[in-house]
């Protein structure tokens, strides 16, 4: 694999997660209580002997470059071993920015040409899954292929959201639809591709069309050059609200193949900016926690199900914690009652309030097609006062405070409270 260079997609603006994505790229979302998003990918890619990996990103990436910081924490450090961050060349002109997926790779270029490579294997940084792309690069050597993209098989009533293939029986895709209306095939594309590195430049460098789906995969399958590698195992992608809710579910549900311990998925705890040893997480006399994923430094006085919590929240006696994710340091107030509820970091829910309950039919008013599925969003530091009354497809933003709320301090089924709207 030393002659494989990865390359990570991680620019992508990820805007159906909502108030998650406002100070941060979606491969950069707290994901299991404490991962990131781009850690599976990251780790994949250690896992599988790849010493060299660039990292492309654009939209906010602040939190992400300083997650990733050198790469130690997946042993991307050495003479031969690195992680190289590279955003968009800006400076020139507006048009500098990338303009979808295979735009991306073209302006970086002249970092893949000076790295001598058989094989570039191009990533999206915004899934969780585990693959050994040994395996997938074998497949690509064998077949003879100019370019191998994995493949798996998915739900019918999902085929609209992925590019589908249809193969011969050498695996050869023989057409292609991208985001099909009515799909003749329900194998998916997952966003993960093996080129030949001349095939790849020399098919950047003369066609200036900008995205992998829609252009540069058609135009593979035309030249006969474009094969599958069908992958079976877990791979979710956590785009919508609605994906990320269920996917960290899935750490809670026995069977749903979803194992980071077991697929030695490394994160970057240090970058926290707390202490690397937390306190163990305490379960208190009075507490009741069934069905939980509960990290390191969380306190538990009260009631947690079926939820899971990233390091330093705090539950306090009385309180209730149902199908929930909440983000680090989030304080929920005795008497307290949230379900299906996401609360990014620093979020403070006052005593006897109520988030989460109401009618699941009442779509979120501004944002109906993010929020459909009964959950509420509430932003990195935004605070629910004491007896407040929130329903379902919610989203409180970022830095509402307590003197933002209506006098009556209720927020019904399906409506935003926004800092801007005060």
């Amino acid at each position: 694999m030393r002659d494989t260079l990865a390359v990570i997609l991680a620019g992508g603006v990820g805007s159906r997660l909502n108030v998650l994505v406002r100070y941060r790229a979606k491969p950069a979302v707290p994901f299991g209580g404490i991962y990131r998003i781009i850690d599976f990918a990251l780790s994949n890619v250690m896992n599988s002997g790849l010493n060299q990996v660039a990292v492309l990103t654009q939209y906010k990436p602040l939190s992400l470059m300083g997650h990733i910081g050198t790469g130690v924490a997946w042993d991307f450090t050495g003479r031969t071993r690195g992680v190289k961050i590279l955003p968009p060349h800006t400076g020139e002109k507006d048009s500098d920015w990338y303009k979808g997926t295979a735009d991306a790779i073209r302006q970086n270029l002249d970092f893949i040409e000076a790295r001598p490579s058989k094989q570039v294997l191009i990533l999206s940084g915004d899934h969780v899954y585990y693959m050994d792309y040994k395996d997938m690069v074998k497949h690509h050597r064998v077949s003879g292929a100019k370019v191998t993209v994995a493949m798996m098989t998915v739900p019918w009533d999902q085929t609209h959201q992925f590019g589908i293939g249809i193969l011969d029986e050498r695996g050869r895709i023989i057409d292609w639809e991208e985001k099909p209306e009515k799909a003749r095939s329900n194998l998916a594309s997952m966003g993960i591709y093996v080129f030949d590195t001349e095939y790849l430049v020399k098919s950047l460098r003369a066609i200036k069309d900008m995205d992998f789906g829609h252009h540069i995969l058609p135009r593979a399958m035309e030249d006969g050059q474009l094969f599958a590698y069908t992958f079976h195992g877990y791979w979710r992608d956590v785009g919508t609200v609605s994906a990320y809710w269920e996917a960290n579910m899935d750490l809670l549900r026995p069977g749903s193949g979803l194992e980071p311990e077991t697929w030695s998925i490394c994160t970057n705890v240090e970058n926290e900016g707390l202490p690397f040893d937390r306190p163990p997480a305490r379960i208190l006399p009075g507490a009741e926690v069934k069905n939980s994923a509960i990290t390191k430094g969380c306190v538990v006085r009260g009631i947690v199900k079926g939820s899971v919590l990233s390091p330093g929240v705090v539950v306090e006696s009385g309180a209730k914690v149902i199908d929930s994710i909440l983000m680090h340091n989030t304080w929920v107030g005795s008497g307290a009652l949230l379900k299906k509820v996401v609360t990014d970091k620093e979020v403070t829910i006052g005593p006897d309030s109520s988030v989460g309950p109401g009618n699941i039919d009442v779509p979120n008013r501004l944002y109906p097609k993010h929020l459909s599925a009964g959950i509420t969003l509430i932003g990195k530091w935004a605070s629910v006062p004491e007896g407040a009354k929130v329903g379902t497809n919610c989203i409180i933003a970022q830095r509402v405070t307590n003197d933002m709320w209506p006098e009556d301090l209720l927020l019904p089924d399906g409506e935003t409270l926004d800092s801007l709207s005060k």
